[in-house]
């Protein structure tokens, strides 16, 4: 099984794009190539050298990253830039290199992923140039460059491929069985319908900025009729209630979900987990009743719990909630999280059956146990080791014992249920792992039920893609904004999943085992299709 925590969520591809971004903008403001490209700081961080640092070559890699960006983009031969030395000031290299060490550079020192990036970097921007019609020497003509859109491939026994018009179709589809589930309930006769709003945001989490810069962009690709402003932006979401941004995600998981149709592979029940993911709030904190005090140290943070199908089957976020919980500085009562893990459960059952749930130490409650008992599924979560539980392990070290299992029981107002607590060997540590769960299990299967909650690692990279690829950057202190954002990103995220799955069954249908592969397209590289089918050039 692929390890989720290692999975690159991000693409040397989306980089490209946002590289072309730059540089166009230079261009626009009628700024030459050379002072914009010697301005360029990347990213180039995806990129690898592929010589060592021992390696005797002189010249930067970086510079010479510029300089096959300014070659591509002018069409120059080796021969034209050797004849022209002034340029290494402007690639940042102490000098230009020799025919020979530029033909080095490309086939030896430039891998295949580095080779796509300015291939990629440089064609978006010669046909943004043009399509916009900007006058400025040393960029080519569009005619000069071939129909270049990389090919996504899945390395594995069938070395499939896709073509750039099957993901785009793809994409597409996903994404219109999203954006379709939120409704903000304007009056139809609005300037502008909620779908350009959810294509501008889009655009923002792909590129990375806020509304005023993400909105100036976007129209001047699109054109000012085409995209709102960036105030008319935060005004339209506002409009969107809680209640509402949480019944269109609900919606949309149905909806993207239905997508798989008769496909094998997506297996019932489920295991599911729900975690709390934190995305850090800077400001004041009077009248902010959704703003936390992170006890980690880490400062004040909004929370938002999401419940996911991980395992087997797709990572695939099913429902996500908003969490709020007391404070000093305003009287809000006292967070029951198993309350917010009964919503989860009630609401992600009308699209799946759900056999196992997974919680990280935060659900470590009678209270959490005790509902998911009476919802009838399995539970796994890890518990906090207190002073019965040293004395255990004591115990067990004593008597050479490896994995015990511990009876014990939950007694509420609510219910009661037997359960068991599992001390297992720690995958993390020399030490002891304990868990609590309702399977009836005893010493022999404790060890196997215990590496099924490694599953929730899949939710580790779940947030990382949202924050780093779907999340758009916002100041804004209105807590309609942020939530916005963030099911926005976790929309953008399905779809990223749904698209990657809808490609492997056009394949050949899924098999098992498929799930544990990496996916065939990064989650930058959905962002940029998802946006760049909004854009007329790309």
């Amino acid at each position: 099984m692929v390890d989720w925590r290692s999975v690159e969520e991000s693409s040397p591809l989306s980089d490209a794009y946002l590289v072309s971004e730059k540089l166009f903008d230079g261009l626009w403001a009628g700024a030459p190539l050379d002072p914009i490209l010697t301005r360029l700081e990347g990213p180039f961080e995806k990129l690898e050298d592929e010589y060592p640092e021992w390696h005797p070559n002189s010249h930067s890699f970086q510079g010479m990253l510029k300089l096959f960006l300014y070659r591509e983009i002018s069409g120059w031969s080796y021969r034209r830039i050797s004849r022209h030395p002034e340029l290494a000031e402007v690639f940042g290299l102490e000098n230009i290199p020799s025919e020979s060490a530029m033909s080095r550079t490309w086939e030896n020192r430039f891998n295949e992923t580095t080779q796509e990036f300015i291939t990629a970097a440089a064609h978006r921007l010669i046909r943004a140039v043009h399509d916009f019609e900007i006058i400025t020497p040393k960029v080519r003509s569009p005619v000069e460059i071939e129909d270049d859109e990389p090919t996504i491939r899945e390395d594995n026994e069938q070395n499939s491929q896709f073509t750039g018009s099957e993901i785009h179709q793809t994409t597409r589809l996903a994404r219109s069985y999203g954006f379709d589930s939120f409704d903000s309930g304007r009056a139809r006769n609005t300037q502008y319908d909620d779908t350009q709003f959810f294509e501008l945001q889009t655009y923002m989490g792909m590129t990375g900025c806020g509304s005023a810069q993400g909105a100036s962009r976007f129209q001047r690709r699109r054109g000012d009729e085409k995209g709102p402003h960036g105030d008319t932006h935060l005004r339209t979401i506002k409009q969107f209630s809680t209640e509402s941004l949480i019944e269109g995600f609900h919606e949309a998981s149905g909806r993207l979900l239905s997508l798989l149709g008769a496909e094998s592979g997506f297996r019932e029940p489920a295991t599911v987990a729900i975690d709390i993911t934190k995305v850090p709030y800077y400001g004041q904190v009077e009248a902010m009743p959704m703003v936390s005090g992170d006890t980690d140290g880490e400062g004040l943070v909004y929370k938002y719990a999401t419940l996911t199908i991980v395992g087997r089957n797709i990572p695939f976020i099913l429902e996500v909630e908003p969490v709020r919980e007391s404070s000093s500085w305003d009287e809000n009562p006292s967070n029951r999280i198993h309350r917010t893990v009964r919503r989860l459960i009630q609401r992600a059952r009308e699209h799946v059956n759900i056999e196992m749930v997974l919680c990280d130490a935060e659900f470590d409650s009678k209270h959490v146990f005790q509902t998911l008992s009476n919802l009838n599924v399995d539970y796994l979560i890890p518990t906090r080791v207190n002073a019965p539980e040293k004395e255990a392990i004591e115990r067990m070290n004593d008597d050479g014992q490896e994995v015990a299992v511990e009876e014990s029981s939950v007694h509420l107002k609510n219910g009661s249920h037997s359960m068991r607590f599992l001390y297992v060997p720690s995958k993390n540590s020399d030490g002891t792992s304990v868990f609590a769960t309702n399977v009836d299990v005893g010493p022999a299967e404790a060890k196997s039920l215990s590496r099924r909650y490694s599953s929730r690692w899949q939710i580790e990279s779940e947030y990382k893609s949202i924050k780093h690829e779907f999340l758009a950057k916002t100041s804004s202190k209105d807590y309609r904004v942020r939530l916005f954002y963030f099911v926005f990103g976790a929309l953008l995220h399905n779809i990223w999943r749904m698209t990657d799955f809808l490609l492997k069954a056009e394949v050949g249908g899924i098999e098992d085992g498929v799930f544990d592969r990496p996916p065939v397209l990064t989650a930058g590289e959905t962002t940029e299709l998802v946006s760049s089918a909004l854009l007329p050039y790309g």
